[in-house]
Order: C-alpha cells, then sequence, then structure tokens
C-alpha cells in the first residue's frame, strides 16, 4: 500500500492520518498512490466523525518528491497531460475537504510534493525540511496548482522568484516567507501538527466547516462579497444543536460536548 490511513482513537478520536508510504520512489505521485489519495479522499468527505486530518509521510527523510517521472516518461503527451490533470483534480479535491487538513514536513517536499502541501489548510515543518517548486528546471511549470496557490499564500513576486529560480529552500526561510505556518524541531513536525489538531478538536465541528468555507470562498471577493458568505455560512450555523450546547456549556462552566448537529 502506498498510503495508510490511520483513525486516531481515544481522546484524538476525529483525527485521521494519511501517511504517504511509497519508499521506493520518494512518495512520489504515480497512479496508485494517486488514485488511492482521491478515494481516501472521498471518503473522509462523506464521514461526519472526522474533525482533522494530517497528512504526513512514513518515508524517512522525504514528505513527497513530486510527480513520478519515470511513470511520465513512458507516457504519450495526451496521457502525461491527463495524469498532471488528475493530480491538480486531486489537490483541489483536498483543499475543498470540509474539515481543517495540516500537512507535515520533514525532509523534501518538491515540485508535486509542495503543491501537494500548499493544498493543505496549513503546513507544519521540521526546522531541516526543504521545499521547492522545482518545474522550471525541467522546462515545465507547476502544473497541480503551485503557480495560483504559492503567490496567494506568500505574494506575487516572492512566488515567481521562487518559480522562476526553481531554488529548493529550507523550513526557516519558508517560515519567513509564510510558505509554512509552523517550523518545529527535526522530526518534531508531527508532533506539532498533532497538538495543532488536538486544539481544534474541542470546537464546534459545523462551525470549523463553515469557518473553512467563509475563508476560501471569500478569498479574491471583495470585503462587500466576502462578508456576504460569512453571513451565509453565519446562518448555517445558527440552527445547530452545537450552537445551543455551546451557550448551555458557558452558562453552565462546564466544557462543551458538541456532536456536530
Amino acid at each position: 500500500m502506498d498510503l495508510q490511513v490511520e483513525y486516531l482513537k481515544g481522546t484524538d478520536a476525529g483525527i485521521v492520518l494519511l501517511g504517504l508510504d511509497r519508499p521506493s520512489a520518494k512518495n512520489a505521485l504515480g497512479r496508485q498512490l494517486l488514485e488511492a489519495f482521491r478515494t481516501t479522499l472521498e471518503d473522509l468527505r462523506s464521514d461526519p466523525a472526522v474533525r482533522v486530518v494530517l497528512i504526513h509521510s512514513l518515508v524517512p527523510g522525504i514528505f513527497c518528491a513530486g510527480a513520478d517521472l519515470k511513470e511520465r516518461a513512458a507516457m504519450s503527451p495526451f496521457e502525461a497531460a491527463t495524469f498532471v490533470e488528475d493530480i491538480r483534480a486531486a489537490f483541489t479535491e483536498l483543499e475543498e475537504l470540509p474539515m481543517p487538513t495540516l500537512a507535515v514536513l520533514e525532509g523534501g517536499a518538491y515540485g508535486g510534493g509542495l503543491e501537494l502541501a500548499l493544498a493543505a489548510d496549513l503546513r507544519v515543518a521540521g526546522a531541516e525540511a526543504r521545499m521547492g517548486l522545482v518545474e522550471t528546471s525541467l522546462a515545465i511549470i507547476p502544473g497541480a496548482g503551485g503557480t495560483q496557490r504559492l503567490p496567494r499564500l506568500i505574494g506575487a513576486s516572492r512566488a515567481k522568484e521562487l518559480i522562476f529560480t526553481a531554488r529548493r529552500i529550507g523550513a526557516g526561510e519558508a517560515g519567513r516567507l509564510g510558505l509554512v505556518d509552523r517550523v518545529v524541531q527535526p522530526g518534531e513536525a508531527l508532533v506539532s501538527a498533532l497538538a495543532l489538531a488536538r486544539e481544534m478538536l474541542p470546537n464546534g465541528p459545523v462551525a470549523l466547516r463553515m469557518a473553512k468555507v467563509a475563508v476560501n470562498q471569500g478569498l479574491g471577493l471583495n470585503l462587500t462579497e466576502g462578508l456576504a458568505i460569512e453571513r451565509a455560512c453565519y446562518a448555517q450555523v445558527l440552527p445547530t444543536q452545537d450552537r445551543l450546547e455551546g451557550l448551555a456549556a458557558f452558562r453552565e462552566k462546564r466544557q462543551p460536548r458538541y456532536r456536530g448537529e
């Protein structure tokens, strides 16, 4: 199996770990891994018990090396274009998961590997992680969302510099640019990401999902249009039992017990 799916239990119930596990190819995105990834995303999307999803690597020293170039070399131009379209669609499906998602970066994240991380809501990196959109060094461009997500994250000119130079940067520089959200000691990225997920876990699941919709759909809109998106999302949390539970817990000075209803 190229992808290991782990549903945590006990007090961590609601957290799901997606572990990339293709050591022979440094977790390169081949057809089999991509198919497993997309099937898993579809399962997660329809599961109301899933609160937070973490994507990490089970292979030491690498997050994801990008698209499988050995597989691609045997493809016709049409097949290669179709495969890149499939990767792009998979990352959009990740971005559109209703629950919060975190990418956990240890080792290298290059090309499509970094584009995968960019499609997550947040990124946590070990201090020795390295990353880059290196496609122009192969006479192609980032084709799975990198040209669009990176400038939205760090600004157009900084994104252009990284794409035009195909430069690989360390976690420290990525943190300063805002490409990753947390930089921690080497080997501690998963621990840190789990701690962040645990901060989210007690909060209202419907509220988390609606907050994500409001932010994502509001990006790129003017303020008036963005506020209309926020108003529509707020209207969806008002009739929930969770909202009433939150008020009751506040009044009774206890921890709320949210059910996602």
